[in-house]
């Protein structure tokens, strides 16, 4: 048989029929190429949470003489927390004593666990603590390991505080004249501050202080061990099934309109190594160590007072956020 009479003719074409299927064929990669530009750039604001939601749910404990929001104005997490909830974080912030022992303030801190899983749904927590807030979340891991994924300690005094031994030195023992008297005070300014936050705790300014000293935390040591190490490196990263993270800051004056830097500075000068004003740069190590001079003083940690904290390139929020994306990333 013979071709068809319009062969010749399509022949002829069969090169501007190729380019019309490439030309169509281009179009719609492009198309798709720019709906996915879109879309990307056209996601809500929390969007991306997914790539720094970790798995768990986030409880931040604050530290001594701490609170979780002052007059029902003031956060002790300031920014921290919102921040942490605006990228999909689910964030619940602990109420504990603001004055007392590790150990009775990581009691009350495994009832409200408790009952933040028991709201979430959530089997574990991501326990963050700042300063003795950290050694309560230890003690919580140690006493409750079912109800804990993770620890981050930030700014906690895991072999104890200079400033803490030299107060104890300064009125003479636990049992002196001025020991009773700084217990006592103390003590009141642990009510002051319960009365202006979600409080109804005892306080117990003796048990707190004895705490934070170098005798209160090798005591402390021999009984909840995890994760901290022999000396000023880094402990194991993990203990039965619990991962253990720190940072901590080695400034004391950070700017120069925070009133709080003039105290930081004073209390300071008592200690030989680096320090925030009131922990060591060792002191601060647990587990993983993030790091362990970030230019922040002690309460610059948690982003206070009211964001006053030295305005330099290590945003705390930031740090939170990059820490929950790497317990993300440990699938926690």
């Amino acid at each position: 048989m013979g071709s068809p009479p319009d062969a010749p003719k399509i022949a002829r074409r069969a090169p501007l029929i190729l380019l019309g299927h490439l030309l169509e064929r281009y179009i719609m990669m492009r198309n798709i190429a720019v709906l996915l530009f879109l879309c990307f750039f056209c996601l809500p604001a929390g969007a991306t949470s997914s790539s720094v939601t970790p798995r768990y749910p986030v409880v931040l404990v604050h530290g001594f003489i701490g609170f979780d929001q002052l007059f029902g104005i003031v956060p002790y997490w300031f920014g921290i927390a919102k921040e942490l909830e605006r990228s999909g974080v689910e964030v619940y912030v602990a109420q504990v004593s603001a004055v007392n022992s590790s150990e009775i303030r990581g009691d009350q801190l495994i009832e409200q666990i408790e009952h933040f899983l028991q709201q979430t749904g959530a089997s574990k927590a991501n326990i963050i603590g700042h300063s003795q807030g950290g050694l309560s979340a230890r003690y919580v891991a140690a006493e409750r390991p079912d109800l804990v994924a993770s620890v981050t300690t930030v700014g906690a005094p895991h072999k104890g505080s200079e400033l803490g031994d030299f107060v104890r030195r300064l009125t003479g023992g636990d049992q002196t004249l001025r020991a009773g008297f700084v217990h006592v005070t103390v003590g009141l300014l642990g009510r002051l501050i319960d009365l202006s936050s979600t409080g109804g705790y005892p306080q117990d300014g003796k048990a707190a202080l004895s705490s934070l000293t170098a005798v209160g935390l090798e005591d402390f040591n021999r009984r909840y061990p995890q994760a901290v190490p022999e000396d000023c490196g880094e402990g194991a990263y993990e203990v039965d099934g619990i991962r253990y993270y720190s940072w901590g800051g080695v400034r004391n004056w950070t700017t120069v309109v925070d009133p709080s830097d003039v105290i930081l500075w004073l209390t300071g000068l008592v200690f030989e190594e680096e320090n925030d004003g009131l922990v060591g740069r060792c002191s601060n190590h647990l587990g993983m160590v993030i790091r362990d001079d970030y230019p922040h003083n002690h309460i610059d940690e948690i982003n206070q007072i009211l964001g006053l904290d030295g305005f330099g390139p290590f945003e705390p929020s930031e740090i939170y956020l990059e820490h929950v994306a790497r317990l993300r990333e440990a699938g926690l």
